[in-house]
């Protein structure tokens, strides 16, 4: 099989990174060079350095490898300044003519775009040099300047007060954003892509006029052919809850642990870290049946997974998918989710779950799947059939690519409709 050249730019990428989204960019990359295609992945380590709080990992070649995956480490010599100019210009100014030299040299038949807020801002996308272009909206960073829709660090934004908010957060405003320079520079994206419809919808309401494709996270095939059944001990010695994820006020589980003073039936067990960490634990303090576990190691989580009665995902802010709940699925356990963003589009598509808005409704439904294994196993039975037909890699890759393979057909790029056909991907 032809294979294509990709480049994909991202602020972060593993290990220089903090969220799922790097995480997600790492997949797809890895799931395409699986397929046959060429990857490499573009990432700034001085915005890493910047953000991170705790030591970060061991300094790696500026060229690296990742499963197949060729990856470009930009550092640019001047430390903090280079990420700084970035979120204040709006474009890659350091980094700027190396990212020229280096796309043009790499005759890349695609460039995707994902989170490339410190990597190069929207001045990042005429550099593509005639690929065809992707943008990936792993985030609402196109219509928010911090990302999240999260207004000054304690609400949903349901009005934008954007110049307020981002002083809050005690970052300095980004004048680009007021000159139009978005609009322009996305005019040299052949598609943009959300993450789910709720998302799309989302950048539609707050002013993003462009139409998106919507294209969603997804987890690597299962080895097993049906369900995942708990095997072995558990892993906590009683009936638990399961929350996986960052410690953060966004997450809302300090909405989740009060219920447990009266829930006794069973324990919440949260594995995660974060700058919420301490609050919620004073907020669980002499709660024997909240257990904090820190941070939890990918292949250690699966067994969280399978032996909890449900996942729960309470998260307070506009989420652009879900990660986790798709991960829950994929190890055989139904969620409990937040009646809010795109978590409704995923249970209601996938059956693989229940909904809640208040703390009785969360309750009720822990209740309902720990007092009814029946109840419980049919939910967890169509989530992982959910996860398999729609979130699974097999299911989104061909979509990926017959996203590339229709903006190559309005580009008219002929070598990337040789590699992957008229009329479907590969």
């Amino acid at each position: 099989m032809r294979s294509l050249r990709i480049c994909m730019f991202t602020t972060f990428y593993p290990p220089y990174s903090f969220g799922g989204d790097a995480i997600g960019i790492q997949r797809l990359s890895r799931a395409l060079v699986r397929r046959g295609h060429e990857v490499t992945v573009v990432h700034d380590v001085d915005a890493f350095e910047v953000l991170r709080r705790d030591p970060g990992p061991a300094r790696r070649p500026d060229l690296d490898s990742d499963e197949g995956v060729s990856v470009v480490r930009l550092r640019s010599g001047v430390g903090a300044l280079s990420p700084l100019l970035t979120q204040q210009l709006g474009r890659p100014v350091f980094n700027g003519r190396r990212i020229g030299k280096f796309v043009r040299q790499g005759a890349f038949d695609v460039v995707n775009f994902h989170n490339v807020s410190l990597v190069g801002g929207p001045g990042l996308f005429r550099l593509a040099d005639g690929a065809v272009t992707l943008y990936l909206a792993h985030e609402h960073w196109l219509v928010c300047p911090m990302h999240v829709l999260w207004r000054h660090g304690k609400e949903r934004c349901e009005e934008p007060q954007c110049l307020r908010c981002t002083l809050h957060y005690r970052r300095p405003p980004q004048l680009w954003r007021m000159t139009g320079l978005l609009e322009r520079e996305m005019a040299h994206v052949d598609a943009v892509v959300a993450m789910s419809e709720f998302s799309r919808d989302l950048h539609r309401a707050r002013g993003f006029a462009r139409e998106m494709e919507v294209l969603p996270y997804f987890l690597p095939d299962p080895d097993e052919a049906g369900p995942p059944v708990p095997d072995g001990t558990s892993p906590h010695g009683r009936p638990y809850f399961f929350f996986a994820g960052r410690l953060e006020r966004i997450k809302g589980l300090q909405d989740v642990i009060p219920v447990f003073r009266d829930y006794r039936e069973a324990d919440l067990v949260v594995a995660g870290d974060g700058d919420f960490a301490d609050e919620l634990r004073a907020q669980a303090g002499g709660l024997a049946n909240v257990r904090f576990l820190g941070r939890v190691r990918p292949e250690d989580l699966s067994r969280y997974y399978r032996h909890a009665v449900a996942t729960l995902v309470p998260s307070v802010c506009y989420e652009t998918f879900g990660i986790v709940l798709i991960e829950a699925f994929r190890e055989g356990t139904p969620v409990i989710a937040r009646r809010l963003g795109p978590f409704p589009e995923i249970v209601d598509r996938s059956g693989g779950g229940e909904l809640f808005h208040t703390s009785e409704e969360l309750v009720t439904a822990m209740r309902r799947l720990q007092d009814d294994p029946g109840h419980r196993a049919r939910l967890a039975q169509c989530g992982y059939r959910g996860f398999v037909e729609r979130w699974s890699e097999s299911a989104v890759i061909p979509q990926y690519l017959d996203i590339v393979r229709r903006a190559a057909v309005r580009r008219g790029h002929r070598r990337v409709l040789d590699v992957l056909g008229e009329g479907g991907a590969s």
